[in-house]
């Protein structure tokens, strides 16, 4: 593991710990060169997930569009990074549950909706009108309707 500071080679592990979902190792590491400290996270290298996208193009699962997408939902309401980090933990667990190589983005789109809603109801309704590409105002107001129980 190279140092981030210094680019040595060696360093010391000075502690470990399991992340809450137990699915990485989070590592405190000191440089040998330069005696600054650094964290690394080791994780489980996995199968491709690949996502079949609606013109048929396949690109493999990135955590972080899925994130980005999700934070730019979550712009301005009360929902913690964190929270977001969990809701991509929990997607792609889902995803890999299903013991398929490959998903279709609309499996994927429908868990993050599904995720959202739960956590933010305004956040699910902007992330909602990208993902479902409402037409006009009478497709947003079909799907507050839903939301809303009317």
């Amino acid at each position: 593991m190279n140092c981030p500071f210094c680019g040595g080679l060696d360093s010391k592990v000075i502690d470990s710990r399991a992340s809450e979902e137990g699915n990485s190792i989070r590592r405190r590491r000191e440089c040998l060169f330069c005696q600054k400290r650094f964290t690394t996270y080791e994780r489980i290298e996995e199968a491709p997930l690949i996502v079949v996208k609606k013109d048929g193009r396949r690109e493999p699962f990135d955590r972080a569009k899925v994130l980005g997408g999700l934070v730019k939902a979550c712009e301005k309401r009360p929902v913690t990074y964190g929270t977001l980090e969990k809701m991509v933990d929990s997607v792609e667990r889902e995803l890999r549950n299903r013991m398929e190589q490959e998903v279709t983005s609309s499996v994927v789109g429908e868990l993050i909706m599904a995720g959202l809603k739960k956590i933010d109801e305004v956040a699910y309704v902007r992330f909602a009108s990208v993902y479902r590409q409402f037409k006009d105002l009478e497709d947003l107001m079909l799907e507050l309707q839903s939301l809303i129980g009317k």
